[in-house]
């Protein structure tokens, strides 16, 4: 891997560019379900796009597909639902609520490199799991029920989706080294598939597409997907991982800011209080050198995600 190198700037601009993408990607989803395409065919057909281009380096890397058989499936499942999942709750949810509540995502993968792979865990991240948790808690809590339970369907979505990512980052991790594309291959097969399975399931007919629309779900998927995958690798392979980690943060900020321009979706106090404790708790954990290892994953590979 190469050195890390803290003070280049062009690391942190793609970083920064990637959170841009990522925290903007819920726009054109809407723009495409308003224009008749349903979120499981923007998905298949988004995916499809930004597969395509990189199937000739995704066939170099064939023979690993073998080596590296039971990994690259789990990949595929656990990948394919991060993604898939992840566009469904910004399609039905508050942007900001789902993003708050996927970026739970790093304690999901703390707790799982301590019971999985056995990693000590220090104060700091204990400490980043209780507020992330009282953060989540205090968004999901319910007068009504009076426990913190996912009170939607998107926010069900929302909070599978980050425990997917997880996984997916321990499979990784166990792994060892995979090249990249053996990350983003199956990732996106993964996506596929479970879009393609979901299609089936409710027997949703095929859309009457206008070529505008077609276009649209072309590029998000054959240029931005991929724009946002090169981006984030290229960033936190180039940059300390407290700095991505936190630069990535600035995703939620775009989502906020976006959908309070372009929608009238307003931030409860309720999730204002919440999220504010769920960032804080993301913060804590990148800062934590002790922890910094637990979170490597979580971070770099939202890139394959």
């Amino acid at each position: 891997m190469p050195a890390k190198n803290p003070s280049s700037t062009i690391p942190v601009f793609c970083c920064l560019l990637a959170a841009i993408l990522w925290g903007l990607l819920w726009y054109p989803l809407r723009v495409l379900e308003q224009a008749g395409l349903p979120g499981l065919w923007a998905t298949l057909i988004i995916y499809i796009s930004a597969l395509v281009p990189v199937l000739p380096w995704f066939w170099k890397e064939r023979s690993g597909l073998v080596q590296h058989a039971l990994p690259v499936f789990m990949i595929g499942i656990f990948a394919g639902w991060t993604n898939l999942a992840f566009i469904l709750a910004v399609l039905e949810g508050t942007v900001v609520r789902v993003l708050l509540l996927f970026y739970l995502a790093p304690v999901w993968t703390i707790l799982l490199g301590w019971w999985v792979l056995k990693e000590r865990l220090s104060l700091r991240a204990w400490c980043s799991i209780v507020v992330a948790l009282a953060g989540t808690g205090f968004m999901l809590w319910s007068p009504d029920i009076g426990i913190p339970f996912p009170q939607s369907r998107a926010d069900f979505l929302a909070i599978s989706s980050g425990m997917a990512f997880s996984v997916t980052n321990v499979v990784i991790r166990k792994s060892g080294d995979l090249p990249m594309i053996l990350k983003m291959g199956p990732a996106w097969c993964g996506v596929i598939v479970m879009s393609l399975a979901g299609i089936v399931f409710i027997s949703s007919p095929a859309p009457g597409l206008s070529w505008m629309a077609l276009m649209l779900a072309v590029v998000v998927g054959c240029a931005g997907m991929i724009i946002m995958t090169y981006c984030a690798q290229y960033g936190v392979t180039h940059l300390p991982l407290y700095r991505s980690a936190v630069i990535f943060m600035f995703e939620v900020f775009v989502g906020a800011v976006s959908a309070a321009l372009l929608t009238d979706e307003a931030i409860t106090s309720r999730e204002l209080g919440g999220g504010i404790l769920i960032m804080l708790a993301a913060w804590i954990t990148a800062g934590d050198s002790a922890g910094l290892k637990n979170m490597h994953v979580s971070v770099s590979n939202k890139a394959a995600t």
